[in-house]
C-alpha cells in the first residue's frame, strides 16, 4: 500500500493510520436494521459508510471480513425511546399486522437486503447473523461477564455494573456523575445506576412474549447490547480492526457494547470506531408524523435511481451532517446522470491514468473524503486524457464509488415502443400548431412510459428516462 489509510477513530478523537491486526486481512464489523419496518434513507447512509470503508479498503489490498448483523429480537422501544423497558419493536410490528415474528422480520430483511442490492453495497461473502440463531453464544457470554463479577440480578432481568468497567464512559465522553434515572420511562428501580443495561430480561408473563428462550436464570430474552458482542466476537474474535454505525449509538448501543465485549475478554475490542453523522430532511429531524420520512423505494417511485441517491450521500463527507431535500437530490441525480452517459459513450481498452489515480488515493484514504475523490473524478472528464483512458480511470475510481451502470446508459439499438412514437410524432405536430396544452399533455404520457423529450427548434428527441 503506497499511499497510508488514515481513518477517524469516534474513541481517541483523532484521525489515526489504519494498521490492521491480521493483515492483509481486515475485520469490520457493521451494527445492521431492526427488521420490524423498513429502514430508511438515514439508516442507508450507515451501511453506505461501511460499503466505502469495506471498497476502500480493498482498492488498498486488504480482503475484508464483513459482519452485519439483523437485529430481531430485544430491541425494546418505549414512546420512541431504545430503552431497557417497553415493548420489542419486532413483537410489537406482528401483533400490529397481525402476522408472526418470522414473517415480519423475513420480509423486512428481504427488503433490506434488495435495497443493499439496489445502492451496490457489496454484500458478497459478507456474515449477515440474526441475533436469534446466537442466543447460545449470548448466553454463554452472560455467563462469563456473570462470573467475572459484572453482573446483578433485579426482578425483571440481569444487568451490567458499568461501575465494574472504568472506561465506560470514554466512548461518549459521558457525565455519568450527574446521570439523573429517568423516572418516567426507567422503571426497573433497583438498577444500581441509569446507565446500567440489560443483558437478559425475564419474560414475565408469558402471554406477552412472542419469542424467549429458557437460560440458567430464568426463561426471558436477550438485551439488545449483548447481541452485537456476542455475534461480533463469535464471528470476527475478541479484537476487530473497524466497527460503524450512527452516531446515535455512541452514547448508549456502543458504550454498551464495548464495555462487555471488554469485560469478557480483557481485551481491546475494537481498533478504529467509525460513526457517520445524522440526515435531516428540509433540516427537519426525520420523522413519519412530520410527513417527510423517506424510504428508497419513496424514491425510486419519485423518479431517483438507488444510485443517485449514493452519488447524493458521496457528495457529503461522512462526518458531516447533511441535509436531504428533494431539490438537492434532483441535482445529485442530474449530475450522476451526466457522468453515467459520458462514460458509457467512451471506448473501451484505455488505461489508467496513474497521476489521478494518486490523486483519487489521497483523498479517498483522508478519512473516506468523497467529496473531494469526486472532484477528481470530474477533473479526469474535464482533462485532455484520452476518451478510453478517462473512462479506465474513472472505471478504476468506481471499484469505491459504485455508481457507474453503464450498460443503462448505451443509447445504441434504443427501442421505442409504437405506441410511444406515435406520442412523439403527434406532441410534434401540436408544438408546430403551436397548442401547448396538447403538447405539454403528450409530453407527460411520454413520460409516463418511461423516456424524456428532449426538445430543439424543430423537433424532439427520445431518451430513455433514469
Amino acid at each position: 500500500m503506497s499511499q497510508p489509510l488514515y481513518l477517524y477513530d469516534t474513541l481517541s478523537r483523532t484521525k489515526k493510520e489504519f494498521i490492521a491486526i491480521n493483515p492483509p486481512t481486515a475485520s469490520l464489523y457493521s451494527c445492521g436494521p431492526t427488521v420490524y419496518y423498513y429502514a430508511h434513507i438515514g439508516n442507508m447512509r450507515s451501511f453506505l459508510l461501511s460499503d466505502i470503508i469495506r471498497r476502500t479498503l480493498e482498492y488498498n489490498d486488504f480482503k475484508v471480513r464483513q459482519v452485519i448483523n439483523i437485529t430481531d429480537v430485544g430491541h425494546l422501544t418505549e414512546d420512541g425511546l431504545d430503552l431497557d423497558q417497553g415493548e420489542d419493536k419486532v413483537e410489537k410490528a406482528a401483533r400490529s399486522a397481525g402476522k408472526s415474528v418470522k414473517e415480519i422480520t423475513e420480509s423486512y430483511t428481504t427488503q433490506f437486503l434488495e435495497d443493499l442490492e439496489n445502492l451496490h453495497i457489496k454484500t458478497k461473502d459478507t456474515t449477515l447473523p440474526r441475533a436469534t440463531d446466537y442466543i447460545t453464544e449470548q448466553l454463554d457470554l452472560i455467563k462469563k461477564l456473570d462470573e467475572k463479577g459484572y453482573v446483578y440480578e433485579t426482578k425483571d432481568g440481569l444487568y451490567f455494573d458499568i461501575s465494574k468497567f472504568p472506561p465506560y464512559a470514554e466512548l461518549g465522553q459521558l457525565d455519568l456523575a450527574n446521570q439523573k434515572p429517568n423516572t418516567r420511562h426507567d422503571m426497573s428501580t433497583e438498577k444500581k445506576h441509569p446507565a446500567d443495561f440489560a443483558l437478559w430480561k425475564f419474560s414475565g408473563n408469558k402471554d406477552k412474549r412472542l419469542q424467549e428462550w429458557s437460560s440458567l436464570w430464568g426463561v426471558g430474552f436477550p438485551g439488545w447490547h449483548a447481541e452485537c458482542s456476542a455475534m461480533s466476537q463469535d464471528i470476527l474474535g475478541e479484537q476487530i480492526d473497524i466497527h460503524t454505525g450512527g452516531e446515535d449509538h455512541i452514547p448508549v448501543h456502543h458504550s454498551n457494547e464495548r464495555a462487555v465485549a471488554e469485560s469478557a475478554s480483557g481485551q481491546k475490542f475494537v481498533n478504529y470506531w467509525l460513526h457517520n453523522a445524522f440526515i435531516t430532511v428540509d433540516n427537519k429531524k426525520m420523522s413519519k408524523s412530520l410527513g417527510n420520512f423517506y424510504i428508497l423505494k419513496d424514491l425510486q417511485a419519485k423518479g431517483f435511481p438507488a444510485l443517485a441517491y449514493r452519488y447524493f450521500i458521496l457528495l457529503g463527507h461522512y462526518r458531516t451532517p447533511l441535509n436531504f431535500t428533494l431539490k438537492a437530490l434532483e441535482a445529485a441525480k442530474n449530475s450522476w446522470v451526466k457522468i453515467n452517459k459520458e462514460l458509457a459513450s467512451l471506448p473501451d481498452g484505455g488505461s489508467v491514468d496513474e497521476i489521478f489515480k494518486q490523486k483519487f488515493t489521497e483523498a479517498i484514504n483522508d478519512d473516506l473524503n468523497t467529496p473531494k475523490a469526486l472532484a477528481v473524478l470530474h477533473e479526469v472528464l474535464q482533462s485532455k486524457l484520452s476518451p478510453a483512458d478517462k473512462k479506465a480511470t474513472i472505471e478504476n475510481f468506481d471499484q469505491v464509488f459504485a455508481i457507474l451502470d453503464l450498460d443503462k446508459f448505451k443509447t445504441i439499438n434504443l427501442e421505442i415502443p409504437d405506441e410511444v412514437e406515435e406520442l412523439l410524432v403527434a406532441r410534434n405536430l401540436a408544438r408546430k400548431d403551436k397548442n401547448w396544452p396538447l403538447a405539454d399533455d403528450l409530453r407527460k404520457q411520454i413520460e409516463e412510459a418511461g423516456f424524456e423529450i428532449k426538445d430543439t427548434d424543430n423537433d424532439s428527441i427520445l431518451e430513455k428516462k433514469y
